[in-house]
């Protein structure tokens, strides 16, 4: 098992019956042997030798090749004959029925769910309601009960595929009796299936058969598998198969195979194509397209990615475990800022050239950005310590995805690209974790109706976005009625796009990475006071961008220096935007002794080392005009007005309610575990630091994060001035935008340690 701590559920049937004893229904009654099951086991199978060998191994108590005789007083059969066999074994069971148990429960193993549920409609007039067809995704290149492992279906996936009808507590018994095999139990409706196991499972087999049947009726057959190297005996290991039982498969799920194969014959078309033109962009594009989806495949079995959630996985959960006390000295550099990683993987897919990319954020929700971008046929390369090169298509070369884009957690990709899609000629779908979905996109999506677009939301305007293609889109003027980077940005993109001039105010000044990017990329953005503009049907040109450090990964660490007796931290090559630094200001202003060295421009953007030592906080009342300069900086500002003199006064920050969690509730939740005095308002907070840094400012406690990476890591910083240990729960997603926090945190003196996490 994934955990061999947690409890195992156990099936409570009395009678199972198992009609077909072959590798899935022998290995089904090892494995509920070994789960400690009490019932008892018969099977029933034409062959009489595989029950008398299933009695031998301890498998069954009973069994015999007529299905009569083992039916009586069953309360749960399970149908574990091959697919094509389904109809005529489900005949008999219907004649036969009145000899079970009265609450007799029908379940089977088939991997095509619409062909077994026509045999079901036809044998009994409707798929009864005590009927659960059910598909366990598991299985060997061996045959028969002979080769029964009692441990198959050991953190495997098995999908039951229940009619609206269907009897609950039927239900319930058959995802019992899987659970109780290790099993990890979904459902998903008969088509869904039946089209996701084509591609998934169908299409490789038939493929393996394919390629080894090709290679074993050439004539130097013998040199060919004799030198063969371990990639083809990997992929081939499936051809090795039951060839009646895939027959049957291909048979059955037909239709959804043959679609399944012509989308990827086209594929191999491209490919074949793509060689005979030394087409590199093309090769590239596919390669690297595959290689990341192998990666996220990885990290999908072994529940570690943030796609998890996307492919109906729970995510792993982490939990940080920090010491009271430590250190904060040392030099670093956080990773590249995800805001301007975000853009430039935007942008340069847009551009007519090759784009290089150094100082990329390698975290999950910039991959994201990477994959949702392969997806629609850009060639991008990387990314390789930092560094990305993609190979523009220009502003109308994207591709229609063959799904729904899936960006993370990520509010400021999921509101840019809807911008971006606003303006493409296909329709796209976009969706993030269940973090993003509960995020209001109705202030992106009402003013891109005005521009002409066509966007479904969720309820409450919320993601899933679908986004229709081919909209006419013209320029408007917008007044924001709150000041979002996001909202701004997203419009400017769709004004790439849009017929005539698009003018955005703000109602107070936010980041302009999106303006001063386009610009770096030849795409002329103009600004007056607090509106900029652009017209639409320009182009982007290819150039070099140096990603600065994150200000707001930075931030913790200020944090860390501002509040710890004796710190000394210096933060390299961080961008200091001048509509980004709200939080060098506010610590300033909270008499932090913080100093700007070697500053220069990289590609348009300020950058500078920066230096924070120890010097006594006050409290103060944050000017309102800094606010949206440091808005996802708060979190971490909180635990700084927490060891100020005095009280800090936040005000205008409703902005932080809808962020990743309400992080004005959150924040205010911790600290009252903390004991920090403070009072929460609508539009802010009042914290009451301690002041004193000869005692702890506070004592410590377990905080739930609520899966928001800046709480869990101002949480963690809040650490080195409190007299207790303090525990974060639920911080998986601190890799969505700081991967190395924990290392650099212990590099400058802190205790960190992870529990949870999946190495």
């Amino acid at each position: 098992m994934a955990d061999e701590n947690l409890k195992t559920p156990i099936c409570h049937e009395s009678r199972l019956l198992i009609v077909g004893l072959g590798l899935i229904g022998g290995s089904l009654a090892a494995a509920l042997r070994e789960s400690g099951f009490k019932g008892q086991i018969a099977a029933c199978d034409p062959d009489g030798n595989e029950i008398a060998l299933g009695i031998e191994m301890g498998l069954i108590d009973t069994g015999g090749t007529h299905l009569y005789e083992q039916l009586r007083d069953a309360s749960m059969v399970v149908l574990a004959v091959p697919v094509l066999a389904m109809e005529s074994v489900m005949a008999t069971l219907a004649e036969a029925l009145p000899y079970a148990a009265r609450n007799v429960v029908l379940t089977d193993v088939g991997s095509t769910k619409a062909t077994i549920r026509a045999y079901a409609e036809k044998v009994f007039g409707q798929v009864p309601t005590n009927m659960v067809l059910g598909h366990p995704i598991a299985g060997s290149e061996k045959s028969g009960v002979a080769a029964a492992n009692p441990r198959l279906y050991v953190d495997h996936k098995v999908i039951l595929t229940p009619e609206p009808n269907v009897d609950r507590n039927a239900l319930e018994r058959v995802r019992l009796l899987w659970q109780a095999c290790g099993a990890d139990v979904l459902e998903m409706d008969v088509e869904r299936h039946d089209q996701v196991l084509a591609r998934t499972s169908h299409l490789p087999h038939l493929l393996a058969f394919s390629l080894v049947d090709t290679l074993a009726r050439q004539d130097e057959r013998l040199e060919i598998f004799r030198y063969a190297a371990g990639g083809f005996r990997d992929f081939t290991r499936i051809a090795g198969s039951d060839p009646v039982m895939w027959r049957d498969i291909f048979i059955a799920n037909k239709q959804a195979v043959l679609a399944s194969l012509d989308d990827f014959e086209a594929g191999l078309k491209r490919l074949r194509y793509a060689v005979e033109t030394d087409d590199s962009d093309a090769l590239i594009a596919t390669f690297d397209r595959a290689s990341h989806a192998r990666h996220y495949f990885d990290s999908l079995l072994n529940k570690t990615s943030y796609q998890a959630e996307y492919h109906m996985q729970p995510q792993g959960e982490v939990t940080y475990r920090v010491q009271p006390g430590g250190q904060a000295k040392g030099r670093l550099r956080v990773p590249g800022d995800k805001s301007m990683s975000h853009r430039s993987i935007m942008l340069g897919a847009l551009a007519e050239g090759v784009t290089e990319v150094k100082g990329f954020l390698e975290g999950e929700d910039s991959l994201a950005t990477l994959q949702a971008f392969r997806e629609m046929g850009v060639a991008i390369e990387g990314p390789h310590q930092g560094r990305v090169t993609i190979h523009g298509v220009g502003m109308h070369g994207l591709k229609a995805p063959a799904g729904p884009l899936y960006v993370g957690n990520s509010g400021t990709a999921m509101r840019l690209f809807s911008g971006l899609l606003a303006g493409q000629a296909f329709d796209s779908e976009l969706t993030g974790d269940e973090s993003l979905t509960k995020r209001p996109m109705g202030r992106v999506a009402d003013p891109l109706r005005l521009m002409g677009a066509t966007i479904d939301t969720a309820d409450g305007g919320r993601p899933p976005l679908k986004i229709h293609g081919g909209a006419n889109l013209k320029g408007i003027h917008y007044d924001m009625p709150m000041a979002s980077a996001q909202v701004k940005s997203c419009l400017l993109l769709a004004g790439l796009y849009a017929e005539g001039e698009t003018r955005v105010r703000e109602p107070a000044p936010t980041r302009d990475h999106t303006e001063r990017m386009l610009n770096g990329f030849g795409y002329a953005v103009a600004r007056e006071g607090d509106t900029c503009w652009l017209q639409g049907g320009g182009k982007l040109t290819a150039g070099p961008i140096d990603v600065p450090s994150d200000i707001s990964s930075a931030t913790f660490f200020l944090v860390a220096a501002a509040i710890t007796p004796g710190a000394d931290i210096t933060l390299e090559h961080v961008g200091i935007n001048p509509t980004r630094i709200g939080v060098i200001n506010i610590l300033t202003l909270m008499g932090a002794d913080l100093a700007l060295e070697n500053e220069h421009e990289v590609g348009g953007e300020p950058v500078a080392d920066i230096r924070i030592r120890y010097a006594p906080l006050k409290g103060i009342d944050i000017p309102v005009d800094q606010v949206p300069l440091a808005i996802d900086e708060f979190p971490a500002l909180f635990i700084a007005a927490a060891n100020a003199q005095g009280t800090t006064r936040l005000r205008g920050a409703e902005e932080l309610r809808v962020k990743e969690s309400d992080r004005i509730q959150a924040m205010a939740d911790g600290l009252a575990i903390l004991g920090v005095k403070h009072t929460v308002v609508e539009d802010g907070i009042d914290i009451v630091g301690n002041g004193d840094d000869s005692v702890p400012s506070y004592g410590g406690g377990r905080i739930d994060s609520l899966g928001d990476h800046r709480i869990a890591m101002a949480f963690a910083i809040a650490s080195l001035r409190a007299s207790e240990e303090v525990v974060i729960e639920d911080c998986a997603n601190v890799a969505t935008s700081f991967p190395d926090f924990v290392a650099l945190a212990t590099r400058i003196g802190m205790a960190v340690s992870v529990e949870g996490a999946h190495e």
